[in-house]
């Protein structure tokens, strides 16, 4: 915090120091308003809004530049905190400074809160949270009761990210038992105890052997209506329930969420992208959408739709990080303060969805949080730490993993195998590529189209197609976390899956496994993959986006471990007709089976979710933290990258890039470069031959100004000297006009329509009566100002590393224009020859 006296002026204060904050980066919460100006991004655009949420994005009033200038009080202010910090950070002469974030007693209610649909001020709330932390230092000293309290602030963040953890754990391993138990379900129930799943009903049976899970406890619905497990009869009856149960499931969710819950479908991931941005979303990191998408994504994942829970475990552990974080008011309260609680909570997602918490953390850096500095990065670390270790402590699986479709291998790869990895990478892109263009154009017609309107339908329907292809393919009928897991998985003495139907006489379970030719069920199990191949990709495309909670990440490896695992057969098989050719480099010429089809699953998985989601490292980890071993690094890197670069070639953006562009929100992303020639002055609003509309400092009635807020819809306004001197004064936001304006006629005696307002100016006060209107407690006056022959790569680069909301253009000091975040957003698509309308949002 950097202090600037200036010697001014101001109506009926004589000579008086004013002080100028440098603005740092942190928020307040919107609703607890702490901050005097606390609102958003400025439109000047006339005419822009729409309706529904665009309307209320553009009529918004927003917020400053990155300077505040407060008067000193110049009153006794003894009675709160706020009131020490002012006297501490006061000038010589005593008079209280009012930073901005801290209350005085004559603050106008109301101002300092963030509107919904628009982005916050990071320069000023870190400002806020250095002022408040140095008064927490200065005060330590005074009092053992004060020593206590710096403490709990000093380690507070710790303790948020702790229960972050813990409570992310608790949930996930919920989850992972309801779903495990409603998923089975759709197949029987367990005679002992309805609650168990099948594995655990089997577990509980004295039976030394079963088959496919199926022992005497678990009953299939057609042995609860006396038919036998197998036969005609049976198999109608048990398509009959599991088609049922799949549409109970799936209403339920559809329903929980339309009914309670709007902000609960999808995969969270775009939304939390734009959350970490800087974007304010009411409500969709609330309770209530806590609570419904922890329901609805157990309904969901049980239903048998092509989808996932590991996506929306990042919105649900965003959930509780943003609402443990107001017990502690050092976050509840700054909204730049609460993003890092929110990126820790987002890798702690990740962690107890994959059971990689060393992939969490690189998730959360690399792909969905925004501002991520090294402390973010401990508290990362640790918060996906402590959920892992809770969910492996409730051992939801109950095989000591805390994910289902855990591996391990043992055998090292050949070097001719990078020639097949770096295939399934290409194949991979390719795959993921069509999905993105297909699903982005389903997500598109659904918008715009009368299908957005039945949303509970539209799932239903969804539902049922899904349901009647899936059960007669057993791949597809399965869970797919137990697919994947099956194709991943090596065939053992264990392994009765027709993907194991290989000429083999297994003697000792401690012996190698031989080479073996594939028999006719491996053949019958390709086609069948081949089918569910299909099958999945077409039915994700059509489910990922309807109004349930689901994710795409257990989709997408499962498309990729199929392909993966017929690549991985037919190398197989080529090394067992042809040992001694010189690609296997004599590896294979012994008995040994030297190739591993599961592992050509895993990295075709990689590769078709490294292709969808565009991510590099954090998936290369969180596959060899699946597996349990990193000598396969290599391979994975192999096929993540290709596939990266066959996607970034045949098509731009990531899955979650590209919903947030189809959904217009806000985000500019930092990994672009703007690449044009194109200048300040070509993007400002408004334009060279229309007019701007700005307040005079001291020439203005109240009549006057709310004449203009009626008129215009802009979200701020520029203060210059005089209509005919268009020199810059300051910034004033339109909710802050309002606000005082109002404030002004219930407060104090003789505000008519005909005073004058006066932001700045001389220090002879205007003749009255009727008095006069000071208003320069609101006016911002050093906001970010660039010149009109600024290039705009500049200009991209200071709204993406300072976070501003607008900047205003100036020449020879004179006021032409302003820039806000909608004009570059929507400057950076014309430029690449998009839609620029399609910039919704603030």
């Amino acid at each position: 915090m950097e202090r600037f006296p200036l010697k001014l002026s101001l109506p009926k204060m004589g000579s008086t120091y004013q002080s100028v904050y440098k603005k740092g980066s942190s928020t307040t919460n919107g609703r607890s308003g702490h901050s005097p100006s606390e609102d958003d991004m400025v439109d000047i655009t006339p005419g822009c809004g729409a309706a529904g949420l665009q309307q209320a994005a553009d009529t918004t009033p927003t917020n400053h530049g990155t300077f505040q200038l407060y008067e000193h009080s110049g009153r006794n202010s003894t009675a709160s905190p706020n009131s020490y910090i002012a006297q501490y950070f006061s000038s010589s002469t005593g008079d209280a400074i009012i930073f901005s974030g801290m209350q005085a007693d004559d603050d106008i209610p109301g101002i300092g809160q963030y509107d919904d649909f628009h982005t916050i001020d990071w320069q000023r709330d870190i400002a806020r949270d250095r002022m408040r932390h140095r008064y927490i230092v200065k005060k330590r000293q005074d009092s053992l009761w004060d020593l206590i309290k710096g403490a709990h602030d000093a380690w507070s963040g710790w303790v948020c990210v702790l229960l972050v953890g813990v409570c992310t754990g608790v949930v996930a391993g919920v989850i992972d038992i309801g779903a495990s138990w409603m998923t089975d379900l759709k197949f029987g129930i367990c005679r002992q105890a309805f609650w168990f799943n099948r594995e655990q009903c089997c577990w509980s049976s004295n039976e030394t052997t079963f088959d496919h899970g199926n022992c005497s406890q678990w009953l299939t619905w057609p042995q609860m209506f006396g038919e036998s497990r197998e036969g005609a009869g049976a198999y109608i009856i048990s398509y009959i329930f599991y088609i049922g149960w799949a549409l109970l499931f799936a209403a339920l969710s559809a329903s929980l969420v339309r009914m309670f819950a709007p902000y609960a479908c999808g995969s969270g991931i775009p939304e939390i992208k734009t959350i970490l941005s800087g974007f304010i979303i009411r409500g969709y990191l609330g309770k209530w959408t806590l609570i419904i998408k922890v329901v609805g994504l157990i309904l969901s994942v049980s239903s048998g739709l092509s989808l996932g829970k590991e996506g929306p475990m990042v919105h649900i552990a965003s959930c509780l990080g943003n609402i443990l974080s107001y017990l502690f008011p050092k976050y509840g309260r700054n909204e730049a303060k609460k993003r890092e609680i929110l990126s820790a909570a987002a890798a702690a997602g990740v962690s107890v969805a994959f059971g990689a918490p060393i992939g969490g953390v690189l998730f959360s850096l690399e792909e969905v949080s925004y501002y991520f500095p090294l402390k973010t990065l401990w508290r990362s670390f640790f918060c996906a730490l402590i959920a892992a270790f809770i969910l492996r402590s409730i051992n939801p699986f109950g095989n000591e993993h805390s994910v289902l479709f855990f591996v391990e291998y043992n055998k090292p790869w050949i070097f001719f195998e990078l020639i097949p990895f770096v295939g399934l990478g290409i194949i991979g892109g390719c795959i993921a590529t069509i999905f993105i263009k297909a699903n982005i154009y389903w997500c598109r017609y659904r918008k715009y189209s009368k299908l957005g309107q039945y949303p509970v339908t539209e799932v239903l329907v969804v539902t049922l197609i899904t349901a009647v292809i899936a059960y007669p393919n057993p791949y597809t009928r399965m869970n797919t976390s137990q697919l994947i897991y099956l194709l991943f998985n090596q065939c053992s003495i264990s392994n009765s899956d027709p993907l194991c139907d290989y000429d083999r006489n297994f003697t000792d379970v401690n012996t190698a496994i031989e080479k073996a030719a594939a028999e006719e069920g491996v053949y019958h199990a390709i086609w069948l993959l081949m089918l569910a191949l299909i099958v999945k990709l077409v039915m994700t495309v059509f489910t990922f986006g309807i109004k349930v909670p689901c994710g795409l990440f257990i989709p997408s490896l499962a498309l990729g471990a199929i392909a993966g695992r017929i690549v991985g057969i037919g190398v197989e098989q080529l090394a067992y007709h042809y040992p001694k050719i010189w690609l296997f480099s004599g590896e294979c010429s012994t008995g040994d089976d030297c190739i591993t089809p599961g592992l050509y699953a895993m990295v075709g998985a990689a590769a078709v979710l490294g292709g969808v989601t565009r991510m590099t490292v954090s998936l290369v980890v969180i596959m060899f933290e699946l597996t349990g071993g990193v000598r396969y690094i290599v391979p994975l890197m192999a096929a993540a990258m290709a596939s990266k670069w066959v996607g970034d070639a045949l098509g731009r953006q990531g899955i979650y890039d590209a919903h947030i562009a189809l959904n217009g929100y806000p985000f500019l992303d930092s990994k672009d470069e703007f690449q044009h020639t194109s200048l300040a002055a070509d993007v400002m609003q408004p334009k060279r031959n229309e007019t701007l509309a700005v307040i005079m400092q001291d020439s203005m009635t109240v009549d006057d100004v709310e004449t203009l807020l009626k008129e215009t819809e802009h979200n701020g306004y520029p203060v210059v000297v005089s209509k005919e001197s268009q020199y810059l004064v300051g910034f004033v936001l339109r909710r802050d006009l309002n606000l005082a304006i109002a404030n002004a006629r219930r407060t104090i005696e003789g505000i008519t329509g005909q005073s004058v307002v006066v932001f700045a100016g001389t220090g002879n006060p205007p003749p009255g009566p009727p008095p006069y209107l000071p208003l320069n407690r609101i006016l911002d006056m050093a906001p970010i100002t660039v010149t009109d022959q600024t290039p705009m790569e500049t200009v991209v680069d200071m709204f993406r590393k300072l976070g501003l909301r607008q900047t205003l253009v100036t020449h020879n000091g004179r006021l032409l224009g302003v820039i806000t975040k909608k004009d570059v957003l929507r400057h950076v698509k014309q430029m690449d020859n998009e839609d620029p309308s399609s910039v919704l949002f603030n």
